[in-house]
């Protein structure tokens, strides 16, 4: 992901370096259930200061949730100076199927693994940490005129029905439509929210970005492009539209009046090694839901009004 500061150690980004180091794809649909934890007693000094911990852990997966890892690993590792925590991109998918291979010793996904995972009996093998929701919505090219879109006119965008602006009330401009590749998580809740159940025609074929940080430079360098992002990757290079009338704000996030939203998992092995654990727990402590959170573009768990099982259904805390 580029546009975020490199750490003292060495990030290595791109999934596609992943994909060609480890040789493994991504599985199609399917799963079971796994454990989950949502928060942590231990304190943060106790999950983040330990002067014999040491070990390597690589967090791979989705890119939407990369900042908030990457600025916690930078904060972990200063205090835990014998570990070194490696983030990458690379997808949900990616993520997912990886630390179901035991690969890696975390995988970040914006979804949960039921939706990614071959074989059922693979979730009994993680752990899903959820560390925070984000908010996701569509972004524009700043040429783009129109400021806000219904679902129903974004699901005629996005299957290829709609392809000039003047049609929802813009200008006289062709849209040009850039997807996240397949294995996002991103991508999949987008779809889930917009599309549902919608099929997009074969013959609408618009082009994909393999990492969030890809498509904003993509749709703010595009005159009249559409795309959609974490609200953790808005800037002042593309526009976020409201959609039915509500902002993208975390405030209606909380209360599901904004719908495009996921769950941050940080999915681990049932039984972790020490130092996957002390940064797992870091992630889960107040040194990072207090404050890092929020500073970083995300919401901590307990400002949720609502909660989201694994088959989508929303019911009121």
């Amino acid at each position: 992901m580029s546009g975020h500061s490199m750490s003292r150690r060495s990030f290595v980004l791109a999934g596609a370096t992943l994909a060609s180091t480890l040789g493994l794809g991504l599985v199609g649909c399917g799963g079971s259930g796994s454990s989950t934890t949502t928060d942590s007693s231990a304190s943060s000094d106790s999950s983040s200061s330990s002067a014999n911990l040491s070990g390597s852990v690589t967090a791979v997966g989705s890119t939407a949730l990369q900042p908030l890892v990457e600025a916690a690993a930078e904060q972990f590792m200063e205090k835990n100076p014998g570990v070194q925590v490696t983030v990458q991109g690379g997808g949900s998918g990616q993520g997912i199927t990886q630390i179901a291979a035991g690969s890696v010793q975390i995988g970040d996904s914006d979804v949960f693994a039921e939706s990614k995972l071959d074989n059922p009996d693979d979730a009994k093998k993680l752990k899903d940490n959820q560390v925070c929701v984000v908010g996701m919505g569509p972004i524009v090219n700043p040429d783009v005129t129109v400021d806000d879109l219904t679902i129903d006119q974004l699901k005629s965008i996005f299957t290829g029905e709609v392809t000039n602006w003047k049609d929802l009330g813009g200008n006289d401009e062709d849209i040009t439509v850039i997807n996240r590749a397949s294995g996002s998580g991103t991508r999949a809740t987008f779809e889930d929210a917009v599309l549902g159940d919608t099929k997009v025609p074969d013959s609408f074929k618009p082009q994909e970005q393999d990492s969030s940080g890809t498509v904003v430079k993509m749709v703010s360098s595009t005159k009249g492009a559409i795309s959609y992002v974490a609200f953790s990757y808005y800037d002042d290079s593309t526009k976020a539209l409201k959609v039915g009338g509500v902002e993208a704000k975390e405030e209606n996030v909380e209360t599901n009046d904004w719908t495009i939203w996921a769950y941050e998992h940080m999915y681990t092995s049932t039984s972790p090694d020490d130092a996957t654990k002390a940064f797992i727990d870091y992630m889960l402590s107040d040194d990072v839901q207090g404050s890092l959170v929020e500073k970083t573009g995300y919401i901590p768990i307990t400002g949720m009004k609502v909660t989201r099982d694994a088959d989508g259904n929303v019911t009121n805390k």
